[in-house]
């Protein structure tokens, strides 16, 4: 059966091991007038103290954003959440709050990236993600996985756990299957700290 080619970022699904799944989020400032969106399901990273959008290098990755709080939307004078960021909806001066599922233990579900498939073989290997426009509809990411893994030995953002329970997207010979990954390059899973 076909897969349903519709990607919607990265999702909270679970921990590793038997864990307690809260879905639990921690919140990160965001900078004042940060020029680029970022939409529920993306992964982000630390930078000098701020949330900013992760790329497919980013090897300090701080989590998947789940949407911000805004102190005062300039359009209605009040509060707003929003499940996305967007420049455009922000005044300068006001407090921007990303919600971030930072904990480095986290499993999510994510679709494949293209037509590409995954051998059962590609289990427990290491794979990048590909970043995608979003929707200023929704709020949701269109973010992917990478078309590949990496090769023997080499690193990359997620670790392929499994594939996918979902009913719509399980079919693993066929493209865009759903697989569940955790963070392989995480802030919490180094010694080092982010840039400063």
């Amino acid at each position: 059966m076909a897969n349903v080619n519709a990607p919607f970022g990265f999702r909270p699904v679970g921990k590793m091991g038997s864990n307690i799944n809260n879905s639990g989020t921690n919140v990160y400032p965001i900078a004042d007038n940060y020029a680029t969106s970022i939409f529920k399901g993306d992964i982000v990273q630390l930078v000098d103290g701020v949330v900013e959008v992760g790329t497919a290098t980013s090897t300090k990755n701080l989590g998947i954003f789940n949407g911000c709080f805004i102190s005062k939307d300039p359009s209605t004078g009040k509060p707003k959440w929003s499940n996305f960021y967007s420049q455009t909806n922000v005044a300068t001066g006001e407090t921007i709050e990303a919600y971030v599922y930072d904990d480095p233990n986290q499993l999510f579900e994510v679709q494949m990236g293209g037509t590409a498939t995954l051998a059962a073989a590609a289990l427990g290997n290491n794979i990048d993600s590909v970043a995608g426009s979003g929707s200023t509809i929704n709020g949701q990411s269109t973010s992917t996985l990478a078309t590949s893994i990496t090769g023997s030995g080499a690193t990359a953002q997620f670790r392929v756990i499994r594939a996918s329970q979902d009913p719509e997207n399980s079919d693993t010979g066929s493209a865009y299957a759903n697989y569940i990954v955790k963070f392989n390059e995480h802030l919490y899973l180094t010694t080092t700290g982010s840039s400063a």
